[in-house]
């Protein structure tokens, strides 16, 4: 079996474990190609955004680019990134957590990168990003063509040290692209504040189609991984090698070297531009909580230099509120609260899941271990050190090691036998949390004072200690099924 270490080889482990969906039907990527995966995908009967059931797709005859493919839904389920990084979908938040902990770094090649097979030069006759890269628009009011899973890289100008990240890109122009950059939130965004301070441009490179370790490794966030940390190193450590980068061709930065799509250009410094400038629909994309986001009037530019591909590209797209996000946002959720537990409490947590239902984000369910008396109380403790571990995250809902944190219904089923909601909630309101959290708006409650305010809150779905006994689940016989099977 072939190991995973770029895109192409990511689709050929899928299609061995029946996990990739082919179609050679032509598809507009205007709108058209992300309604067909909202029903491949997630299906039900009503929109369920942040669930991804449906395998992976690949469109093999996208209109208007017939040297290029897309795929979506690469990571967009738990068992698929289980199965593109070797690992037991359980297991992946401490996978994640122990790379995090023994990072390899990156390394640059001295080989012509296959990133860079074709060449196309924003000074050459007739170029335009939006005929070369076929960056879908999610729906019918985006703010125009989106690039969702591009691996934002680029170096601090004071302490020269590089990171990558994702970002919302939108095509402006036959060579301007729109990044949001939330104030204080990555740290590509810290690193044009300083461009700016200096009066400089930022160069940067946009690696799209890259191995899914790259893309979960690039997720994590501050304490995890603070500013200067190389979230490449990451990806190495899954791997057991370096990231390979590239020199890019045309800005003083470096590319992943497999990469399908590079981008290269700058991030210019000075001055804002609004996202739908050309729609003038009011609207960005469809962010990971399930909701259309509002254009932003203050988004930065990207002037782009060059993009080189590979021959016969494949570009790798995303629905924002997917499974994919999940992916993305919630392993590396896992492993940083996961981290945090480790030292503060070792043994009382016995695994953490970010659910689903808040985007990887939102909500984390984790798994208890009470031994002796004096465990009772630790893990409300632990929920507190979980929202500092990953300041976006507003429910935690805390369960018995004898429950299974990855089956909502048994989550379900301790919240109902095994709480009682006058003693087992635990607010803690006027917290900062996430911005894109409708809910948080003065206008929805007296009590937030600002948008991007919550009530963060604890269910305490756990057996109080010295009730255990009372609380047994029903315990069958142990025997060895598989006789009964095949007879």
């Amino acid at each position: 079996m072939e190991k995973v270490n770029d895109l192409r080889s990511a689709l050929e482990r899928l299609r061995e474990r029946n996990m990739l969906l082919e179609t050679s039907v032509s598809v507009d990527a205007e709108a058209e190609l992300s309604g067909v995966y909202r029903y491949v995908g997630a299906g039900g009967t009503v929109q369920r955004p942040t669930n991804s059931r449906g395998p992976a797709m690949l469109f093999r005859n996208v209109r208007g680019f017939p040297d290029v493919q897309v795929v979506i839904g690469v990571v967009g389920t738990r068992e698929r990134v289980a199965a593109l990084l070797d690992c037991p979908k359980e297991d992946l938040g401490r996978l994640l957590c122990k790379a995090a902990l023994n990072p390899i770094a990156p390394v640059v090649t001295s080989e012509k990168p296959a990133c860079q097979e074709v060449v196309h030069l924003a000074t050459d006759p007739g170029f335009d990003i939006r005929s070369i890269v076929p960056a879908p628009k999610n729906t019918p009011v985006d703010a125009g063509p989106y690039i969702t899973m591009g691996m934002c890289y680029a170096t601090h100008p004071d302490t020269g040290l590089p990171d990558v990240t994702i970002h919302r890109l939108c095509l402006q122009g036959r060579d301007e692209i729109s990044v949001f950059l939330q104030p204080g939130s990555r740290h590509i965004g810290a690193m044009s504040e300083r461009a700016e301070e200096l009066g400089q441009n930022l160069p940067i490179s946009i690696s799209i189609g890259v191995d899914p370790a790259i893309e979960i490794g690039a997720c994590f966030e501050p304490p995890t991984t603070p500013l200067g940390y190389n979230e490449l190193s990451i990806a190495g450590a899954v791997r057991g090698k370096p990231v390979e980068l590239a020199p890019c061709l045309t800005v003083r930065e470096n590319c992943i070297a497999n990469a399908e799509f590079v981008i290269e250009g700058e991030i210019i410094t000075g001055h804002r531009v609004q996202e739908d400038q050309h729609s003038h629909t009011g609207y960005a994309m469809p962010e990971f909580p399930g909701y259309t986001g509002a254009a932003s009037p203050v988004c930065w530019e990207i002037k782009v230099h060059a993009v080189t591909h590979r021959k016969h590209p494949i570009l790798q797209t995303c629905i924002g509120p997917s499974g994919e996000h999940v992916s993305m946002a919630g392993i590396p959720t896992e492993a940083s609260i996961l981290n945090m537990l480790d030292k503060a409490m070792p043994g009382k947590i016995t695994n953490v899941y970010a659910h689903p239902s808040g985007g990887g984000k939102y909500m984390a369910v984790l798994q208890c271990r009470k031994t002796v008396p004096t465990d009772e109380g630790k893990q409300r403790q632990a929920a507190l050190l979980a929202f500092s571990a990953f300041s976006e995250l507003k429910h935690v809902i805390l369960v018995d090691e004898d429950v299974d944190i990855f089956d909502t219904d048994d989550v379900l089923w301790a919240m109902n036998t095994r709480f009682q909601g006058d003693r087992d909630v635990i607010t803690i309101p006027g917290v900062r949390c996430h911005p894109l959290d409708p809910s948080s708006d003065p206008a929805y409650s007296p009590s937030i004072s600002g948008v991007g305010i919550s009530c963060k809150t604890i269910f305490d779905c756990t057996v109080p200690f010295h009730m255990k006994d009372k609380f047994k689940r029903a315990q069958f016989w142990e025997v060895d099924y598989t006789k009964w099977l095949n007879g």
